[in-house]
This record gives structure tokens, C-alpha cells and sequence, in this order.
């Protein structure tokens, strides 16, 4: 097939009034629950035109739905790429098939926004990040809580030295994950640290604003549950930063619901509530002097915020912040974690170099997305 040119709308001078068109790859939970329904709140500079997944009455139900007359299976996905019809996709299928899709994508001009984690292994977030650079489209990494109120005042009460010198981070992100779900499909690359632990991997990089260097980590798993014949129930993990720093964390699929982190710092420490899932309202605890401060965030469309901020980079030629460089520094995390815990032993880390960091000019603010009825897909949590 011969390379298609990039055909996103040029940005004129100012505010630019193109839209950048999508196609969402992969239909499943998270691109029904929150991809989909955040285009109305996207609108001005996103719109969604094509939808790919080989369940036709997917297709026919959720084409009806959002007024998207574009469909294809994943055997054409060729045909949409020659089509003309899109100028990005965004690629929301099961981890080990990110890179196929993203590559094949960027080769034919198209800008790509990827599901975290960025891929399953170093070798394929390279070959990504190569390909789009190679054919000047742009490559982000789904971080939306890069551009989520409540995090970047985390990072900007740390940053502000209120808590002098950050020590030490702590998490813990779990939920009880249902049998048979695609997160515990080992040939897929689930498992609680590519679904969960890559929050709180990321959430560390970006409060240090540093990246680790060496890892420690363990791992269990329940022999006599049956979820947990192919992935681990649980892994924990000391990340060591400079500055003798450290980040801990426990990701888990077979505990209660919990999310949040904590850094404590030489004069006091912060701590956010509800820190990962966007499905509920956010608090952000400072507590300077034994005196705390409480500042509370609304639920908010964050799948929205992330469209337009691409959308933009793509119009605009600005390099995202969550670049494939970001999706590539916590695979390599991963990757270092899953050694650590199988030799027992401290993996050092190749240390991937960041010029950006999400910062509190990215924040973008939508209302929330109206819930949605799912149709031939289930929520990946037990009841």
C-alpha cells in the first residue's frame, strides 16, 4: 500500500476551528464506558467518524448511536487506513496488539493516541516511536491524569516546596478483577502491573519529576484461585530515585477498591484520594505543622481533556508531553519489576530521558460523561 500523507486540517493563525478525525480501535469496556462518550465534550477541535471491531452488531448498535456511518472489522483495518476518511486513530485493543496497530497507523500519515501501558516490551514502544518520528505524525501515550486537576495540584504542592524536601511516595491501586477478563490473559500482557501498578509508576516519575534507577519487587498469587493461574494477584515494588529518594507501591487484582498515593516530604506530607480512577471524585490532603488542608475535585471528563490536548498537538505540530518516550520509560519499569520479582534480586534500569513533565498549564476541565449502557462488553470488576 502506498504511504498516505498526513491529512490533518492545518491550524491557521490563532485558534484553529479543523477538527482532527478519529477512528477508535477496539470497542470494548473503557472505549464504550469513557472513549466514546467523551467526543461530546471534545467536540471543538475532535470528532469521532470510524469505528473498528470485528463484532457487527457492535458496530451496527454503536455506529447507530453515535451517528458514525464509517465502520470496519480488523481485516479492514487496510482499507480504513487508504480511505481518507480519518486523520488519527485512537487504539484502545488489548496491550499486546498496540504496536501492530500503531505502527500500521503511523505508516499510512495517521496520528496515534495508545492505551497505557504504550505496549507490552521496549523493542515494540521503540519500533513505535521510530515509525511515527519517521513518518511525522504524532505518537501520544493515554496519560489523561496528566491533564487532571487534581494530580497536577498534587505535583504543584510539591513542586512549591510546602512540604520541603519529598522523601518518600507511597500507593496502592486494587480492585477484584473478574474471571476470564482480558487483564489476566498472560498472551495478552495483563497483570496487575501493566493495568494497575503503571499509575502508580508514572505517578511517582512525574511527583519526583525524576526517573528511577533501580527496582526491588516482589510478587504472590492466590494458587487456589483460578484468576490467577496465568498472572500474579499481587506485586509490590520499591523504586530507588537520586537524591536517595524512594517510591513503594502495592498494585493488587483480588483486594478491595483503593487508590491513592502520598509523598512525604521534610516539613510535611500530601496525600490524594481517589488518585487514579476517574470514575469518582478526588480529595487532596496537605498536611504541613499537624494542621491539614483539604481541597476537593469533581468528577471530570478526563478521556475529553486528553482528545482535545491531542487534537491540538496535531494541529498545532506541538509535540505531545505524554509522548511514546513516556509510554516507553514505564514499560521499561515494567519489565524491570517482573525481573526483580522472579529473581529476587535489584534490576537496575536504563534511565530514559524526559524534557517534559506534566505541569498545571495542561490542565483541561469537562463535566463528566454521561454513563452509558454497554453493549457485548463487561465491566472488568466483580461486583
Amino acid at each position: 500500500m502506498p504511504n498516505r500523507k498526513n491529512t490533518t486540517p492545518k491550524a491557521s493563525a490563532g485558534k484553529s476551528t479543523k477538527k482532527v478525525r478519529y477512528a477508535v480501535v477496539g470497542l470494548g469496556y473503557f472505549s464504550q464506558s469513557a472513549i466514546l462518550p467523551a467526543f461530546a465534550h471534545a467536540g471543538k477541535n475532535s470528532e469521532l467518524v470510524s469505528l473498528v471491531s470485528n463484532d457487527p452488531e457492535k458496530l451496527k448498535k454503536l455506529g447507530r448511536k453515535y451517528k458514525v456511518k464509517s465502520t470496519y472489522s480488523y481485516d479492514q483495518f487496510s482499507d480504513l487506513l487508504a480511505s481518507g476518511e480519518v486523520d488519527a486513530v485512537y487504539i484502545a485493543l488489548p496491550n499486546d496488539q498496540h504496536k501492530d496497530y500503531a505502527v500500521r497507523a503511523a505508516k499510512a500519515g495517521l496520528h496515534v493516541l495508545v492505551e497505557k501501558p504504550m505496549a507490552v516490551t521496549e523493542r515494540d514502544c521503540e519500533e513505535m516511536i521510530r515509525t511515527a518520528n519517521e513518518h511525522h505524525v504524532k505518537l501520544m501515550t493515554a496519560y489523561r491524569l496528566h491533564l487532571d486537576a487534581a494530580n497536577l495540584k498534587a505535583i504543584e504542592t510539591v513542586e512549591s516546596g510546602k512540604i520541603g524536601e519529598p522523601r518518600f511516595y507511597n500507593s496502592a491501586f486494587a480492585m477484584q478483577v473478574k474471571e476470564d477478563n482480558i487483564r489476566i490473559k498472560a498472551e495478552h500482557g495483563g497483570g496487575p502491573v501493566y493495568d494497575l501498578g503503571i499509575y502508580c509508576i508514572n505517578a511517582a516519575r512525574y511527583l519526583f519529576r525524576d526517573e528511577p534507577y533501580e527496582v526491588t519487587a516482589v510478587s504472590s498469587r492466590k494458587k487456589e484461585d483460578p484468576r490467577f493461574n496465568e498472572v500474579d494477584e499481587m506485586v509490590s515494588a520499591i523504586l530507588r530515585f537520586p537524591e536517595d529518594r524512594q517510591a513503594a507501591f502495592t498494585c493488587s487484582f483480588g483486594a478491595a477498591d483503593i487508590a491513592y498515593y502520598s509523598v512525604v516530604g521534610t516539613k510535611g506530607e500530601i496525600c490524594l484520594d481517589q488518585s487514579y480512577d476517574m470514575a469518582f471524585p478526588s480529595t487532596l490532603y496537605t498536611t504541613v505543622g499537624g494542621k491539614t488542608q483539604t481541597k476537593e475535585f469533581a468528577k471530570k471528563d478526563q478521556v475529553a481533556a486528553e482528545l482535545i490536548y491531542f487534537s491540538d498537538c496535531a494541529l498545532t505540530g506541538k509535540e505531545p508531553e505524554p509522548s511514546g518516550l513516556e509510554g516507553l520509560a514505564d514499560v521499561r519499569i515494567i519489565r524491570a519489576i517482573h525481573e526483580s520479582a522472579q529473581s529476587g534480586k535489584p534490576v537496575a534500569i536504563e534511565r530514559v530521558e524526559k524534557r517534559t513533565r506534566p505541569s498545571k498549564d495542561m490542565e483541561i476541565n469537562r463535566p463528566p460523561a454521561e454513563k452509558t449502557e454497554l453493549f457485548h462488553a463487561d465491566s472488568p470488576t466483580q461486583d
